[in-house]
């Protein structure tokens, strides 16, 4: 009867239900990960929300779907449930030498060389963690070829506030770089001290404010940008861009292997540029006779056979999983992401109706998943040190 459930039924009931209920990410209990909050019970209603980790949690309609099915099975019959997905994003628990106040993670986007597409993956998560509604800053670390102005279609020198810089502010992201301090073809001529003092006045000198994630966009390679950075910041953890062949992941081991020891958590490795699907181009591109064409699938023999593997097939995947470090998934050659970046609109590629959008925010949540996971565990990270 109406009235009756709320005279019954008490919060530690409704907790009690979802115990054993997981985040399928995490491994740990939702009630004792403390995500089930302000529970009401009344007029033969129980309503709730589910505050997860992340807005990008991947696992979110499984959660969703696990913890109305817990209460169903438990709760009396003919309960009504309003479950409601929330989020809060994470960070350490505990402050540590050289933190930027107000910012809850920091993701270093590295590469082992140049030309595997690691500035458009590192705006790329920036862009798509946004879209899912955090609060994210994206720092171009790339001194010397400083090309995410470009690719975000950036203009505009950076502000001053007494002694702090203002970021430039686009599409929701907070950014700076040292592309938007240079004009466009002027050269960065520097040595290691230099470059030192701008990554610390880029980290600690500009005026980030709160941010769920700070993206940092790493020059390829491991030289004195990347290991200045690491040795001055505690990082959440890294992201290595590769693409498939052997050369690429020979030099992508290195940036792994730079990482570890410097003391920096591997939240995994991405895959560019792993396939170019034919069938995807000629829909897109082609006029009535290739579209008519592509329908009929005349030269494909079988799923699958539109996929041409140009730079090899599952390179990364299998190196990540012999290196034991999470696999984030691949990105294919896709004009689009290269078109959207020449004019300065890579968050198209993102948005709905990208051919690219499903594999750019698979790469995104289960990144996301991976800082959840580590911040979750709370394993203090030791000071930062080189091994000879």
């Amino acid at each position: 009867m109406p009235g009756e459930l709320d005279a019954v039924l008490t919060e530690k009931d409704v907790l009690a239900a979802l115990k054993g209920v997981k985040d399928p990410d995490l491994g740990r209990d939702l009630v004792d990960l403390g995500m089930i909050k302000d529970v009401r019970i009344g007029e033969g209603k129980v309503s709730l929300a589910v505050n997860l980790t992340t807005p990008a949690c991947p696992m979110k309609s499984k959660i969703e779907n696990d913890v109305r099915g817990a209460l169903k099975a438990r709760l009396p019959e003919g309960t009504e449930f309003e479950i409601r997905m929330t989020a809060e994003v994470r960070g350490k628990r505990r402050a540590e030498s050289g933190d930027i106040p107000g910012v809850k993670n920091i993701i270093a986007v590295g590469s082992g060389k140049g030309g595997v597409g690691k500035s458009t993956m590192a705006a790329a998560i920036a862009y798509g963690l946004r879209a899912h509604g955090a609060s994210v800053g994206l720092m171009d670390a790339d001194i010397y070829g400083p090309s995410v102005p470009h690719l975000v279609g950036a203009a505009g020198r950076p502000a001053a506030r007494e002694d702090r810089i203002l970021p430039v502010e686009l599409d929701g992201l907070k950014l700076i770089s040292m592309g938007l301090l240079l004009d466009p073809d002027q050269a960065v001529v520097m040595r290691g001290p230099m470059l030192h003092g701008i990554v610390q006045q880029f980290l600690h000198k500009v005026e980030w404010g709160r941010l769920d994630y700070l993206v940092i966009d790493l020059p390829p390679g491991t030289g004195d940008v990347p290991l200045s950075l690491c040795q001055s910041l505690p990082i959440t953890g890294a992201v290595v861009v590769c693409t498939p062949q052997e050369v690429a992941l020979l030099d992508a081991t290195r940036a792994v292997s730079m990482f570890r020891q410097l003391r920096v958590p591997l939240l995994g490795m991405i895959e560019n540029m792993a396939f170019f699907d034919v069938l995807a181009y000629l829909k897109e591109r082609g006029g009535p006779a290739a579209r008519a064409f592509v329908d009929g699938k005349t030269c494909f023999d079988s799923p699958g056979d539109e996929r041409v593997h140009l730079f090899g097939q599952g390179g990364a995947r299998r190196k990540a999983e012999a290196m034991n470090v999470p696999f984030l998934g691949e990105v294919p050659m896709n004009v689009f992401i290269r078109e959207s970046g020449d004019v300065g609109q890579l968050k198209a590629a993102l948005q709905d109706g990208s051919p690219a959008r499903p594999f750019l925010m698979n790469v995104v949540e289960n990144l996301a998943a991976q800082v959840s996971i580590r911040n979750v565990k709370n394993v203090k990270m030791p000071k930062l040190e080189i091994i000879s």
